[in-house]
């Protein structure tokens, strides 16, 4: 039975719900070739959309601890012009940040026009790990939805395309990842401590997922709940989801000066 990626605007998002694992029934080897082809045609898209120069992407990337965030943008961005996309990963605020609105980072990180965006984590830092790490008074968080709403509209109707995607790993998975991070030493550095305490917060993080998942999904910019259990189904449906949102866009190269048509180039 197939899987949905997103609900209906309004409805109760259940991580349970969706299955990390799910992957149509299809097999790794054979969707390598299908994710090439994905992959090959965001780079012709975002050429195109690069020289049209007057809409632009967002890409949003949330998941928890080893969903693969990092991994999903470098299969993805493979091929693309590095002039058109920047990465912004948000980090721990620094003191300046901290001295402004929770947004003015993330405003100040959203992709100009013909350029791609792709955020490693987001604005949903602020309603997820603020909330579960108890950051903020309550009555702060919770107010942070609608505001975000309302700063994603501002973004579309002003020309960006928002792809969000939360990568949905399973409990057991992570354990596995964050294990592979010690046994390997040349991952050994991306394992923390701190990652452990983290881990016993679990059920908290899924909580606030849903709710952010629920509660920010728009019209304008739904969510897509991507299997991220088996990376390359992953990244196969990243790929596949991106190259939709600009196909639809369909970008196109700006017409050429006239009176160029018997110019010869001596």
């Amino acid at each position: 039975m197939a899987q949905t990626l997103t609900l209906p605007p309004g409805d109760k998002f259940r991580l349970p719900k969706f299955d990390p694992r799910y992957d149509q029934g299809l097999k790794k080897a054979n969707v390598e070739a299908d994710t090439r082809g994905h992959v090959d045609a965001l780079a012709d898209l975002t050429h195109r959309l690069y020289a049209e120069n007057h809409r632009a992407v967002l890409l949003v990337l949330q998941g928890i601890d080893t969903s693969g965030k990092d991994g999903t943008i470098r299969a993805v961005t493979h091929g693309i012009n590095p002039q058109c996309c920047q990465v912004t990963s948000f980090k721990q605020p620094s003191i300046e940040e901290l001295d402004h609105d929770f947004l003015w980072r993330v405003h100040r990180a959203v992709p100009s026009r013909g350029n791609v965006g792709i955020f490693n984590r987001s604005h949903y830092e602020d309603v997820v790990v603020v909330r579960v790490r108890k950051l903020a008074p309550e009555e702060e968080w919770k107010s942070r939805y609608d505001k975000i709403n309302n700063f994603e509209r501002v973004l579309v109707d002003s020309g960006t395309r928002i792809v969000k995607i939360f990568l949905h790993i399973s409990k057991d998975e992570q354990r596995e990842r964050l294990q592979a991070r010690l046994a390997d030493p040349t991952k050994r550095w991306k394992f923390s401590k701190n990652d452990l305490e983290e881990r016993k917060l679990w059920d908290e993080y899924q909580q606030a997922f849903e709710d952010a998942l629920t509660r920010c999904n728009t019209e304008w910019a739904p969510w897509h709940v991507v299997p991220a259990d088996r990376k390359w189904y992953r990244n196969l449906t990243v790929a596949r989801l991106l190259r939709e949102a600009l196909e639809e866009m369909n970008p196109r190269f700006p017409d050429p000066e006239p009176g160029l048509d018997n110019v010869v180039v001596e």
